[in-house]
């Protein structure tokens, strides 16, 4: 199978580089690799335009900041892999854990796979003590809604047999997107399996980008989409 890697970046001049690289290496022989860069400030997009660009299979540019969200929905319209996983622009998730997450699937048991920070399976990196009871408060709250039994909704890494996300309206453009396709795809009676991976989270300080403003909006998402679809 074929997996296409959509990853959004905005500031990640510092990491971009190296995750690239990881990304590359990965054991997984056909894959693509689109990268979309959200306006970033730093530095990062003349990055990308004069180092990245050859090593990719596509880069988009968005003109103005629009969001998670936003950067995912435009990646999905170039995809043409069976699979698809979201990958963040640092180093927080390891690409080495891509058959992990594509198992359930290639088995043909799973048509989502989610990666939990929280069912153990890899290293963890303890900090952040409020972050993670923020985390768990969400997925509770989503589950509740969904009747989906996760340990992490948040997670980064969600893998989709690649017909499902692209048959997913994406309306939110921030991190809203999370609990978005969450409903959704619960919505939608998909196979949804979780596997333990490694977590390498990084501080406000080194990077980290959402905030607490993030966590009001999500239960917005959850209660909207958990009612209404």
């Amino acid at each position: 199978m074929k997996l296409s890697i959509i990853i959004p970046c905005y500031n990640e001049k510092e990491y971009l580089a190296k995750l690239i690289t990881l990304v590359k290496a990965s054991p997984v022989k056909e894959k693509e690799i689109i990268l979309v860069d959200d306006c970033s400030c730093d530095g990062t997009t003349e990055l990308i335009k004069t180092e990245i660009e050859p090593r990719v299979d596509r880069v988009i540019y968005h003109a103005t900041n629009m969001g998670k969200g936003a950067a995912i929905k435009s990646g999905l319209k170039h995809v043409t892999g069976d699979l698809v996983i979201i990958q963040d622009a640092d180093l927080e998730y390891d690409p080495k854990e891509y058959p992990k997450l594509m198992a359930p699937i290639v088995d043909g048991k799973a048509d989502v796979v989610y990666g939990s920070r929280f069912l153990g399976g890899g290293p963890h990196r303890v900090h952040l003590f409020w972050h993670y009871v923020g985390n768990k408060f969400l997925t509770i709250f989503s589950n509740m809604f969904t009747n989906l039994n996760l340990t992490d909704m948040e997670t980064c890494y969600k893998l989709f047999r690649a017909e499902i996300i692209k048959e997913i309206k994406i309306e939110q453009k921030r991190f809203g997107i999370e609990p978005e396709i969450t409903a959704k795809i619960a919505g939608k009676k998909c196979r949804v399996y979780e596997v333990g991976i490694a977590y390498y989270g990084r501080s406000y300080s080194e990077g980290k980008k959402i905030g607490w403003m993030d966590g009001f909006k999500a239960v917005y998402c959850i209660v909207k989409y958990g009612l209404f679809g």
